[in-house]
């Protein structure tokens, strides 16, 4: 399918880029089409109110991931909530969280890029061996993750092995939908974690 012949194509499974959950939806858009500087390449896969597909970057010739809000959401607070993920994610700097490129309005699509991870979800490796050296680096990893997460006042409030992504250099937490911040402003947190610390 290319953008002239096909605006909706079936989902298919989720390669091994930056997996979102399956769940048997459509997508709005097909391979080759352009948002903006964007060039779609590979659907990913979706979840509860997005879609999210492999893409290219045509200003700097960089692949990307890029999440969409599909256009059968039901969701009311889900471009609040796009909005919401991209900001707490972008808000904190640390190897463990996925980094955000941008926030658009393109042709009426809001658009979140992100870094395209290659990997797979820690949902992919339970019930697989797992040497214990490796689980326990695993788990200080999210811990650190989680920890800049709190030093920053954010809470993720949907840690779990889908949104926990094992990459070569290291792990990446990601999916920032449901994340709140734990104060008012990054101003109270900052007074907070003075404060308590």
């Amino acid at each position: 399918h290319n953008s002239s012949s096909a605006r909706r194509i079936t989902r298919r499974p989720a390669s091994t880029s930056f997996p979102y959950n399956s769940s048997g939806l459509t997508v709005s858009l097909a391979p080759g089409a352009r948002l903006g500087p964007y060039e779609l390449t590979a659907y990913i896969g979706a979840g509860g109110m997005g879609e999210v597909w492999r893409a290219l970057d045509t200003r700097l010739g960089r692949p990307v991931a890029l999440k969409l809000i599909r256009d059968d959401t039901t969701d009311p607070d889900a471009r609040a909530r796009l909005e919401r993920e991209a900001r707490l994610a972008a808000s904190v700097s640390h190897p463990a969280i996925c980094q955000v490129y941008e926030l658009a309005e393109i042709d009426g699509q809001l658009v979140l890029a992100m870094a395209l991870l290659q990997g797979a979800p820690l949902a992919a490796r339970l019930g697989q061996p797992f040497p214990p050296a490796e689980a326990v680096s695993t788990a200080l990893m999210i811990i650190g993750g989680l920890g800049a997460l709190h030093e920053r006042g954010i809470v993720h409030r949907d840690l779990k092995p889908s949104n926990i992504f094992i990459t070569p250099h290291g792990v990446k937490l990601l999916d920032f939908g449901l994340a709140r911040p734990m104060f008012a402003s990054a101003t109270d947190a900052t007074l907070a974690v003075t404060e308590n610390g």
